[in-house]
């Protein structure tokens, strides 16, 4: 998986399998495993805590194992990813009857492209970059007590055929052995991208060629996965509340 090019990724999620996706995501829906605003009436049923849909994990989700709230740093040599400072905070609540209690002990996994749109620990022909080996913008915490996990990140950059994402997983550990796992990406404010992405180190690659509305994927329950960052002196913070059904 690690090679698969996002091209390839692309073309396999394209617009003629939609009716497959579609279909996974409506029976998805009604196992009570993931959540989406679909319905009027489901949604009126629904506890106070907000919930999102899931969505595809995509080619590069690597499990690295990396304990640790700031991803920016490249560990085999310790270099930061330059971009605009993001601080992404998850409020992760478990959803019990009609009431939201905060999750502890979740693992909120966090991934996506640096300011030039490439990932860490992957080859791709087709975009030009072979990462193997290094481990930038990637990590993981466990939700503390109050549901909260947090990380220091960049603001994202883009590359051809997707809006500007992070992607995401939420795993917990069962009884049985058998936890539970959510996979999603989260989405920007167009114009606050808009206003990251003049300067440097994003303006060298030039403006992006899909917006929200244009990413196939973000069609599928985007608008509820939209974060909308403040600026402050430290750089951009974001923070995301999720509900989960986890029975």
């Amino acid at each position: 998986m690690r090679n698969r090019s996002r091209r390839e990724m692309l073309r396999a999620l394209g617009f003629g399998s939609a009716a497959l996706f579609f279909g996974y995501d409506y029976l998805r829906l009604f196992s009570g495993r993931a959540w989406g605003f679909t319905s009027g009436a489901l949604a009126a049923d629904l506890p106070a805590c907000v919930v999102r849909p899931d969505q595809t994990e995509g080619p590069y989700f690597i499990d690295e194992k990396l304990n640790r709230s700031d991803i920016r740093a490249e560990p085999s040599d310790g270099s930061i990813k330059p971009g605009a400072p993001l601080r992404l905070a998850f409020h992760v609540s478990r959803i019990d009857s009609s009431k939201c209690v905060p999750l502890s002990g979740a693992i909120v996994d966090v991934w996506h492209c640096d300011a030039a749109g490439a990932y860490s620990d992957v080859q791709d022909q087709n975009a030009g970059f072979d990462t193997r080996g290094k481990k930038f913008l990637r990590g993981y915490q466990a939700t503390n007590a109050g549901g909260t996990a947090e990380f220091l990140t960049i603001y994202p950059g883009w590359y051809d055929g997707r809006a500007v994402h992070i992607h995401f997983k939420i795993r917990t550990a069962g009884a049985s052995g058998r936890g539970y796992e959510f996979t999603s990406q989260l989405y920007f404010d167009e114009a606050i991208t808009d206003q990251v992405h003049k300067a440097a180190p994003y303006n060298s690659k030039g403006r992006r060629r899909t917006l929200n509305q244009s990413d196939f994927i973000f069609r599928r329950g985007g608008k509820e996965l939209l974060l909308v960052p403040t600026k402050d002196s430290h750089g951009y913070g974001a923070k995301f509340d999720i509900g989960l059904k986890l029975s």
